[in-house]
């Protein structure tokens, strides 16, 4: 009976031992690998990669006379200019400004309106995002094959937003962005603005854009000739730390 008794205090420690060291295993998380099309990953490595861009917490830019700063994990963003002071602070768009002539737009349109422009390509490696194919773009003797970018649904506040990126076939260097607008009719349309991208910097090893430029399309929806002087961006910056949460809150009044 001793035995016995001796063997079942045997095997309960022998259990419970098993136990706590099931405790103590620390499961690692499975981390699911993105597979982007090839010819969007050529993109992206072209430009610095994204295991770069993904390091970067900080990035900042001035625009005419607005200073942007965007948290990249979070996409908080702040933009001040010499009347007016507008931002995302992560759950609500904000405005501050000295008169109510100071800001003439729509905050929630425009606070990362440039953010995209100049944040691509990267920003076309967002989550929901589909891709597939489009028609090439040619000019001047080059033809550029495209990528089309789609959205899933209730993704962002404009889900029907479509992008169109060509590039470059040889050195596979973005060098046009098409995209729609459906932020106010909230209904998808085929009609698209066209900018071509040729001017680029290399900012702490990732190509981002110095200038874009607004162009003209004919009746076969190919480039003609700009519209418009280019937006020039300056003073980039790029930062691997983030800034404090109230750095991106409405200032007090």
């Amino acid at each position: 009976m001793k035995n016995i008794l001796l063997i079942i205090t045997m095997v309960s420690i022998l259990l419970a031992c098993k136990n706590e060291q099931k405790k103590g295993i620390v499961q690692k998380e499975e981390v699911k690998e993105v597979k982007y099309p090839k010819a969007i990953s050529e993109v992206f490595e072209t430009h610095g990669g994204l295991n770069q861009w993904k390091e970067i917490k900080t990035l900042s830019f001035t625009l005419n006379n607005e200073a942007y700063t965007v948290d990249l994990p979070s996409r908080k963003t702040i933009l001040n200019s010499s009347n007016y002071s507008l931002g995302f602070d992560g759950k609500e768009v904000w405005l501050k400004q000295q008169d109510s002539a100071a800001f003439k737009g729509n905050p929630d349109f425009y606070y990362n309106l440039y953010f995209y422009f100049y944040a691509m390509p990267f920003v076309l490696a967002d989550e929901g995002i589909v891709y597939s194919e489009t028609k090439p773009l040619t000019f001047e003797g080059i033809t550029y094959p495209g990528v089309k970018i789609s959205y899933k649904a209730n993704v962002g506040t404009s889900p029907d937003d479509n992008y169109f990126i060509f590039y470059h076939p040889e050195t596979k260097q973005m060098t046009w962005l098409g995209y729609t607008v459906t932020f106010f009719s909230k209904e998808p349309t085929d009609k698209y603005s066209l900018i071509r991208y040729s001017d680029w910097e290399n900012v702490n090893g990732l190509l981002l854009p110095k200038s874009i430029t607004w162009y003209a399309k004919d009746e076969n929806g190919q480039p003609k000739e700009p519209v418009k002087e280019p937006v020039v961006f300056l003073k980039a910056s790029l930062s691997k730390d983030s800034l404090a949460d109230s750095f991106y809150q409405k200032p007090k009044e």
